[in-house]
C-alpha cells in the first residue's frame, strides 16, 4: 500500500485494549479509563479480519499494543490467529509486569519479539512515573524471559524526562554492554496529561547522545540498523553486544520515512500519531453484507489520507486532544 506521498505502508500497530495496569504520567490518566460498552471494541474475530485485509494491502508487520496488551483476555489465542493470517513479523509492546509468566505461551503462539518499557531502575521513581506501587524486578524478569526465549531483538523503551529519570540514561545504556539488548531513548510527547509538562521535561536525543559519549567515548553508528519496523536510529557503545537507539519525534522528525498506521481498540484507523483524524472500520466490519474487498477499500482510503508529517510544533495543534493509551503509541 502506497500513501499519497509515496511512502510504502507495511506496518500496523494494533491497540487491543485501552486498559492498563500502570498509570504512566505520559500516557494514562491517573483515574484510568472510563469503561465503555463492550460492543464499542473490536472482537477477536474482527481484529483478525482487519489483519487479513491488511496483509492483502501489503501490511505484514503487526505490533500489538494497548494500553497494556497482556491484560486483554485471550491475547495468546489472538497472537496465534494473527500470525496465521499471513503476518511475517509479530511483535508486542508491554510494560513487562505480566510478561515473564506468559512469555512461553506467547512464543509458541507465534510472537516473534517484544519491546519492554523500563523508565527507571528505582522503585520510588517507578511509583512516581507509573503511579503504582511495584518494584522494577518483574520488568527485569520480563527482559530475562525474552532473552531466554530468543525473542530477538529484545528492545527496552525508556521515556526520558528531565528531573524525573534523565540521570539514569547512562545506567540504562549499561544494559547493552554484556547482553544483546537494545535500549531506545524516547523523547516525551505532549499527549494526555503530559501535554501540560512535556516542553519543560523534554530531553533532546542529541543531549542524551552527548551524555553517553561523555560516559563511554565515541558511539559507533549501526548503519544496518536493528531489525524492526520503528523509527529509532541506533548506535553502539564500543565493544557492546547490544545497541542504544533514539526515537526523536520532537527534535529530529522522521515523518518522511514513516511506514505505519495504527488501529485503535475501538476499530479506528489512525494514519498519524500527531493528528486526530480517524477512520472507523466498524460500520464496514459490522455490515452483514460486507465483503473482504469492502474492508480493503475502506482501509486503503484511510491509509491514502495519511498526512505528510505530525504537527507537534504547533502549540494549539490537534494532537493535544490525543490520549496515548487509546492509540498504543
Amino acid at each position: 500500500m502506497i500513501d499519497q506521498y509515496g511512502r510504502k505502508i507495511t506496518y500496523m500497530r494494533i491497540s487491543v485494549t485501552d486498559r492498563c495496569n500502570f498509570r504512566c504520567v505520559y500516557c494514562m490518566p491517573l483515574e484510568g479509563v472510563q469503561l465503555r460498552p463492550r460492543e464499542e471494541y473490536l472482537t477477536h474475530d474482527e481484529i483478525v479480519e482487519v489483519v487479513r485485509a491488511g496483509v492483502k494491502l501489503g501490511i505484514d508487520r503487526i505490533r500489538l499494543t494497548g494500553g497494556e496488551p497482556l491484560v486483554r483476555a485471550g491475547i495468546v489465542d489472538l497472537c496465534r490467529d494473527i500470525k496465521a493470517a499471513g503476518v511475517t513479523d509479530l511483535s508486542l509492546s508491554t510494560n513487562g509486569l505480566m510478561f515473564a509468566k506468559m512469555a512461553p505461551d506467547l512464543k509458541r503462539a507465534g510472537l516473534d519479539r517484544v519491546n519492554i518499557s523500563l523508565d527507571t531502575f528505582r522503585p520510588e521513581r517507578l511509583k512516581q512515573i507509573a503511579r503504582i506501587v511495584t518494584d522494577p524486578q518483574p520488568i527485569l524478569d520480563a527482559i530475562d524471559a525474552a532473552l531466554e526465549l530468543e525473542m530477538h531483538p529484545v528492545k527496552i523503551n525508556m521515556v526520558v524526562m528531565r528531573g524525573w529519570n534523565d540521570d539514569e540514561v547512562v545506567d540504562m545504556a549499561r544494559l547493552t554492554l554484556e547482553r544483546p539488548l537494545h535500549v531506545r531513548y524516547i523523547e516525551v510527547m505532549p499527549f494526555s496529561e503530559a501535554y501540560e509538562f512535556a516542553p519543560d521535561v523534554l530531553v533532546p536525543s542529541a543531549e542524551i547522545r552527548e551524555r553517553l559519549m561523555d560516559a563511554f567515548g565515541d558511539l559507533e553508528p549501526v548503519r544496518e540498523g536493528v531489525p524492526g519496523n520503528g523509527p529509532a536510529r541506533y548506535w553502539r557503545i564500543p565493544g557492546a553486544l547490544g545497541t542504544v537507539g533514539f526515537i526523536s519525534a520532537m527534535t529530529e522528525c522522521f515523518c518522511g520515512g514513516c511506514n505505519r498506521v495504527r488501529l485503535s481498540a475501538d476499530g479506528k484507523i489512525n494514519p498519524c500519531l500527531g493528528h486526530v483524524t480517524e477512520h472507523d472500520l466498524k460500520p464496514v466490519l459490522r455490515d452483514p453484507t460486507h465483503t473482504e474487498d469492502d474492508l480493503i477499500a475502506a482501509m486503503a482510503a484511510a491509509i491514502h489520507k495519511k498526512p505528510l508529517e505530525h504537527n507537534f510544533d504547533q502549540v494549539e495543534g490537534e494532537y493535544r486532544l490525543r490520549i496515548m493509551h487509546g492509540i498504543g503509541g
